[in-house]
């Protein structure tokens, strides 16, 4: 049986992209290589494409793929060089310029099928500010904010926000993950410092109100047929789940599946359902709520390129479902080919 080529785009331009390189490398072990021919490709902060290595085997656990402190700069190719005939990409990018639609809209100007969301669902998820007002329209649930765009009157937006909210409460670029760019205010001071922090990140800032509660995450699979992981929970060992804290420490563990009442894990995971659906995602999402004592439920981001690592949230999801780690990608892989079928179809 002939080999599909597989196309890792990793690396990228936003401050996430050091997660992307661990990403990367734990997708290129976890290939099934009896059925996938692999070719990987760098995009460097500056965003030159750098031409990498390929695998008809499954690497050494010492491989490691190129990172801007290993770059070649002789490997430089043209952005459309990764073309390819047949293949499918897998852009493995997270944050700004890769799971924000930019990429997406460059792999279908070049006509290449790719694992995870389009254009739009992909841009809508990554703003913060923008898939609230999204889940607001359908009805889920979320904890209440302000929000600050860059130029508006820093103390006007201070005193609406602790007029409608009440310390604390967290900051968050508007297009950012993997908590870069969040911190937490206890008072005004903390906070006026924490939209400052947030600006070097993003224009448009999101401020949310602060609530006790657990962090549980669903996750989630399909194009039409959109099925849903029973929750896990992260099991925190700091006060907040920082960058930091998820991926330089690893001072986290999980609960797969989360304890909690079937109840409320079967309406997490119609939420999570109904957010997918309403922000027109396909492929794979990972949902994410707070979960406070009182059994509220709170739907706080969904992540359309979710972490890949051996100890992210999302693959270890699947597993608990019965889908191992290479039969996802798999099925990631199939689910792409399928929505540029019908983009194709469409095309008329």
């Amino acid at each position: 049986m002939k080999k599909q080529n597989l196309i890792l785009l990793y690396g990228g331009r936003s401050a996430e992209r050091e997660v992307s390189v661990l990403s990367a490398q734990s997708v290129m072990r976890a290939v099934n290589y009896d059925k996938f021919f692999v070719k990987t490709y760098f995009i460097s902060q500056s965003g030159d494409f750098i031409k990498t290595q390929e695998f008809g085997s499954k690497p050494s656990d010492d491989e490691k793929l190129m990172t801007n402190e290993t770059i070649v700069m002789r490997q430089k190719i043209k952005a459309s060089d990764i073309y390819e005939e047949n293949a499918v990409v897998f852009p493995v990018l997270h944050g700004p310029m890769g799971e924000d639609g930019s990429i997406q809209g460059f792999l279908e100007v070049l006509k290449m099928p790719y694992v995870g969301t389009n254009v739009l669902a992909s841009s809508a998820a990554m703003d913060k500010i923008t898939t609230k007002h999204i889940l607001e329209s359908v009805g889920v649930p979320q904890v209440a904010y302000s929000v600050y765009i860059e130029g508006e009157d820093l103390e006007e937006k201070v005193a609406e926000t602790t007029a409608k909210l009440t310390f604390p409460v967290f900051v968050k670029p508007a297009n950012m993950g993997s908590s870069v760019g969040i911190s937490k205010a206890e008072n005004e001071d903390q906070l006026r410092e924490a939209i400052q922090l947030a600006l070097k990140y993003d224009s448009r800032i999101l401020i949310e109100q602060g609530v006790h509660a657990r962090e549980i995450e669903v996750g989630i699979l399909g194009n039409q047929d959109v099925k849903t992981s029973l929750p896990g929970e992260v099991v925190k060992d700091v006060e907040f789940y920082d960058y930091q804290a998820k991926y330089i420490d690893n001072k986290i563990s999980m609960d797969i599946p989360a304890k909690m009442n079937e109840s409320d894990m079967e309406t997490m995971r119609n939420y999570a359902n109904q957010a997918f659906r309403a922000l027109g995602g396909c492929g794979l999402a990972r949902c994410d709520f707070f979960y406070t004592e009182e059994g509220h439920i709170y739907l706080n981001e969904l992540n359309t390129m979710p972490g890949f690592t051996q100890w992210s949230m999302y693959p270890l999801l699947w597993e608990n479902m019965g889908l191992a780690y290479s039969d996802l990608i798999e099925e990631l892989v199939r689910l792409g080919q399928e929505m540029f079928d019908k983009r194709e179809s469409h095309l008329i």
